[in-house]
């Protein structure tokens, strides 16, 4: 069949093939759904994506039936027995390297050599359009200003920085003296501003989860890999595009989770998060 997929950013359209696919030892899926592309855009620098969205995100992907759903790897180790829960969970460390390659993914349950204390989970948001998504909903708080009210968004691992509507940014930007690069329309702070900058906190449940002054920033010594220059400090929070309000009012990115351990539950409409060993280091 043919197959169509929009990503945040980034396309693809191809072919469907069903095929059996080993992730590892014991990880075997039979019949998992493939899709090969014969034309894709700004996926340069990858050479495939492992989809584990929600499976009603793929409605419509499929050319010839649009109402069909195709079920993520995660989806059929559990329906094929091979995991007793459909969760998996991720574990990103900071890096300073782009050959660093310290990510890992566990699939039907959690490691617990990845984490820190206790794994605290939020249902899966109510609120449109992020339900569909990975979404929670949290408030985000720096210092003692509240730049983002209790409301719903998304956790995304294809995500790269943390993003948040548009009248938040600008609360962040004010509070913390950055201002806007037109090289690379990221925020930049000076030395001084670093040296002042408090704790970004992300409210969510019961539970803060705090980002420190150093995971706030951009590792320097890869600002060229977003185009950047190598003197200047680049944060890591951006804008999302859009007012708060829309039911979909931040990403959580891989900025936000290389500093702690997340599970995404499917079995139990839920998220998790806990602290790790990275979650206060200086690596940036």
């Amino acid at each position: 069949m043919l197959v169509e997929v929009n990503y945040g950013s980034g396309s693809f359209s191809g072919t469907e093939f069903l095929d059996t696919i080993t992730l590892g030892s014991g990880v075997t899926i039979t019949n998992q759904s493939i899709g090969v592309a014969s034309n894709s855009s700004n996926l340069t620098g990858v050479d495939g994506i492992l989809g584990l969205g929600p499976v009603g995100l793929t409605q419509g992907t499929l050319m010839n039936s649009l109402t069909t759903t195709i079920p993520t790897v995660s989806d059929n180790l559990y329906s094929q027995g091979t995991i007793s829960q459909d969760v998996f969970s991720v574990s990103f460390e900071p890096s300073s390297s782009q050959a660093e390659t310290t990510g890992e993914l566990t699939f039907g349950g959690t490691d617990g050599t990845m984490y820190t204390g206790n794994i605290t989970y939020t249902p899966i948001t109510a609120t449109s359009p992020a339900s569909t998504y990975w979404g929670i909903n949290e408030s985000i708080t720096y210092g003692n200003t509240t730049i983002l009210n209790s409301t719903a968004g998304i956790v995304d691992t294809g995500t790269t920085f943390i993003l948040i509507a548009t009248d938040a940014l600008a609360k962040y930007q004010s509070a913390t003296g950055a201002t806007k690069d037109e090289a690379t329309g990221y925020l930049v702070i000076s030395s001084a501003n670093y040296s002042a900058l408090q704790n970004l906190d992300f409210n969510i449940g019961n539970e803060t989860y705090t980002l420190t002054p150093n995971a706030q920033i951009w590792p320097r010594s890869l600002n060229s890999q977003i185009g950047g220059t190598s003197d200047l400090i680049y944060l890591v929070v951006n804008d999302l595009g859009t007012t708060s309000g829309q039911g979909f009012d931040f990403i959580n990115g891989y900025a936000f989770l290389q500093r702690f351990y997340a599970v995404f539950d499917t079995t139990n409409s839920q998220f998790g998060l806990a602290t790790t060993s990275f979650t206060n280091a200086t690596t940036n």
